[in-house]
């Protein structure tokens, strides 16, 4: 079903003020967020200690109820690189688990402004090396670990496994990228017609994407192009691993994940991409009831066990 015009009122009076600044928000917005713990875990820590400069890295994992397979999926969260935590993301990475029947690594990765990039991602690839390197602690092969983020953490994603063919350290073979952030403008110039065209009144904000991108930079304009930071800017996307790409419709990141997907096919990639109809940005936090939720679910079922998936506009269902 159609936004109605009932509910776009609704979405413009809930999105983000234009004149909030994220960057003497945040501390509040990770106060609200945390109030949301999880009621009875099912889930444990990984023992062991990943370490990387000092600090040390916490990965949750998720143990499915019922097995279907030696697969771990290895998630990073959104939240603009700025906002949210495995704790708030546990109620998704349990029915990420539940529904697909795989087992669930989730990665708490430093936060900017207190951890600008690189650290961010480099935390994320740290977490990758080894998991990749001890896959046997989770009983399953290193060619069945899938990479999965959304939005930050789909940006996330994207870059660890560039960073992993450019250090040749491990091999990723799969990646499944949620409405991923792969661009680093997001004003009214943008190259992107979604930014303009979604970018007020849909929840998240062109604005609002601006600024995480800025906290996230550090304030240093030069790391913008850095295809660590938007992966969209790398010279040589050739060599990725095999990519599910799932947009939203009325998403400001909507065209830049596309545009991702089609430049790793034009690299000669295995890619597949699906836009959500009707869907907003962080559509997949809610709760499985929900028929596009469960329809994400279907399709990263259908990637994981080698399906095909047609490549789905608003518009048209032709294979990327």
């Amino acid at each position: 079903m159609a936004i109605s015009k009932a509910m776009r009122a609704a979405l413009r009076a809930l999105s983000y003020p234009a004149n909030i600044d994220v960057g003497k928000t945040y501390k509040v917005e990770r106060a609200v967020r945390g109030l949301r713990k999880p009621l009875a875990p099912l889930y444990h820590l990984w023992d062991h200690k990943i370490e990387r400069d000092g600090r040390e890295i916490r990965v949750r994992i998720y143990t499915p109820k019922k097995q279907t397979g030696a697969r771990l999926l290895l998630f990073f969260h959104g939240g603009g690189w700025v906002l949210e935590s495995v704790d708030t993301y546990d109620a998704v990475c349990r029915n990420l688990a539940n529904r697909t029947g795989c087992r669930v690594a989730s990665v708490e990765y430093g936060l900017a402004p207190e951890h600008v990039f690189p650290e961010g991602v480099e935390d994320c690839y740290a977490a990758a090396r080894e998991v990749y390197r001890y896959p046997e602690q989770f009983g399953v092969l290193s060619h069945k670990i899938t990479l999965i983020g959304d939005s930050a953490g789909g940006n996330l994603s994207a870059a660890v496994s560039l960073m992993a063919r450019d250090r040749g350290e491990f091999a990723v073979s799969q990646q499944i990228l949620l409405y991923p952030a792969t661009y680093y403008d997001h004003s009214p110039d943008s190259r992107f017609d979604s930014v303009r065209e979604n970018g007020t009144g849909y929840l998240l904000t062109a604005k609002r994407v601006q600024d995480y991108m800025a906290l996230y930079a550090g304030g240093d304009e030069s790391v913008q192009k850095n295809p660590y930071f938007a992966p969209l800017c790398a010279s040589d996307l050739s060599n990725q691993p095999r990519t599910l790409v799932i947009t939203a419709e009325f998403d400001p990141l909507r065209d830049e994940g596309e545009a991702y997907a089609h430049a790793l096919q034009a690299a000669g990639n295995n890619v597949q991409m699906y836009r959500m109809p009707d869907a907003l940005h962080g559509y997949f936090s809610l709760p499985a009831r929900f028929p596009m939720v469960r329809h994400t679910y279907d399709l990263i079922a259908k990637f994981l066990n080698g399906e095909s998936i047609a490549c789905q506009t608003t518009n048209d269902t032709r294979k990327i």
